[in-house]
C-alpha cells in the first residue's frame, strides 16, 4: 500500500538486466520509494490513459509520480512517451527523467526541448554505469517532486 505524500518511481526500461541493476542502484542510495516497472513506452500510457494496473496498482492522481524513461524501446518508444505526457494538461507536471545509453547531442536537446525534466546518459561499462545510478538516486533524494503531479 502507498501513502498518497510517497513518491512512485515509474520505470519504463526494456532490458530486464538494466532494470534491476537500476533498482538495485536505487535501493542502495537510500532510495526506498515503489518502483514500478513497465517493459516499453506502450505499457507506461496505458497505465495512465487506460488504467491499466501495474505491479497490481492503477494510476491515482492523488499520488506523486517520478519516470525513469528509456528512449530506445518496443512499440512506443521513450520520446513519444514524453511528447505525449509533457503534451497533455493532466500529466505535465509529472518530472521525467531520461535513462539511456544514447548520447547524442541532438537527441539530448530534442529531449529538454520536448519537456524532460533530467537526461542521464547510461554508460556502457559496469562500473561506471553503477556510479551514474547512484548518483542518479542521491539526485532523487534531494528533489522536491510536486505534490500530485497527476492532477492539473
Amino acid at each position: 500500500m502507498t501513502n498518497a505524500n510517497e513518491i512512485i518511481i515509474l520505470m519504463a526500461e526494456d532490458d530486464e538486466g538494466h532494470a534491476e541493476l537500476i533498482k538495485m542502484n536505487l535501493y542502495d542510495s537510500g532510495i526506498r520509494n515503489q518502483i514500478i516497472r513497465f517493459s516499453n513506452g506502450s505499457e507506461l500510457l496505458d497505465f495512465f490513459y487506460n488504467n491499466r494496473a501495474a505491479d497490481g496498482q492503477n494510476f491515482d492522481k492523488s499520488f506523486s509520480y517520478l519516470i525513469l524513461l528509456d528512449i530506445n524501446m518496443p512499440e512506443i518508444d521513450g520520446i513519444e512517451v514524453l511528447k505525449k505526457l509533457k503534451s497533455d494538461a493532466n500529466l505535465k507536471k509529472i518530472p521525467i527523467i531520461m535513462l539511456t545509453t544514447t548520447d547524442d547531442h541532438f537527441e539530448i536537446k530534442r529531449c529538454y526541448e520536448l519537456g524532460c525534466n533530467c537526461y542521464v546518459t547510461k554508460p556502457v561499462e559496469f562500473q561506471k554505469l553503477t556510479e551514474t545510478l547512484q548518483r542518479l538516486g542521491l539526485f532523487i533524494l534531494v528533489v522536491k517532486i510536486p505534490e500530485n503531479n497527476g492532477n492539473h
